[in-house]
């Protein structure tokens, strides 16, 4: 059994990483804000499925490669940084045509879903800090260090869904007000496309 203070740390340090502003969340904000608040939490169930891959690849001890092997970490962030360039032009190249009057994407929602998958699974930093992340908080001498490592990943994954899930219900207030300005809705499709150019030269120049 976990102990009650070190869940309570767990959470409290989830919370305020899942706060700080980031790649993830402020990807959330702008698919949210663009398409809806659906899109934003579609785009969050993608990253947290994300997540799942992560926590399995760190509590089994895959993770290991990536903060080990320079290859297998420049080839998964040069993946992960062309998909976000992919995306920015998508952006650059939107209209205020792509909302229709409910404000919602013509996006497929598994379409969206994907998005947030691949966003989170081809950013070899996850990875790494979850293996860095979670066994701080897993003891030895009260059972099974994996087991205890996939229940820290969830509880994580779980903190994420809720404050991600915030995030992209209260930008969806700006989607409402973009669905009324054609200049705004190309305007914010622009500030997406600078915002995944950004994070693709983030990523690209990262290491390990």
């Amino acid at each position: 059994m976990i102990p009650i203070e070190t869940l309570a740390l767990f959470l409290t340090a989830s919370v305020a990483l899942a706060l700080a502003p980031g790649p993830d969340n402020i990807f959330v904000l702008t698919q949210s804000a663009l398409h809806g608040r659906k899109a934003g939490i579609l785009v969050t169930l993608g990253l947290c499925t994300g997540l799942l891959v992560h926590t399995a690849a760190v509590s089994l001890g895959v993770a290991a490669i990536f903060q080990t092997s320079a290859l297998a970490f420049n080839l998964l962030k040069i993946v992960g940084a062309l998909y976000l360039l992919y995306l920015a032009f998508q952006a650059f190249r939107a209209g205020a045509t792509q909302l229709d009057h409910e404000g919602q994407t013509k996006l497929a929602w598994q379409k969206l879903y994907t998005r947030g998958i691949i966003m989170n699974i081809t950013n070899p930093k996850v990875a790494v800090f979850f293996l860095a992340f979670l066994p701080q908080f897993a003891d030895p001498a009260i059972g099974s260090i994996t087991v205890q490592m996939l229940m820290f990943g969830a509880l994580f994954i779980v903190t994420t869904l809720l404050v991600f899930g915030a995030v992209a219900w209260f930008a969806g207030f700006f989607g409402e007000w973009l669905k009324r300005s054609e200049k705004a809705q190309i305007m914010m499709n622009r500030v997406a496309g600078t915002v995944f150019t950004g994070l693709a030269l983030r990523l690209a120049l990262s290491e390990r």
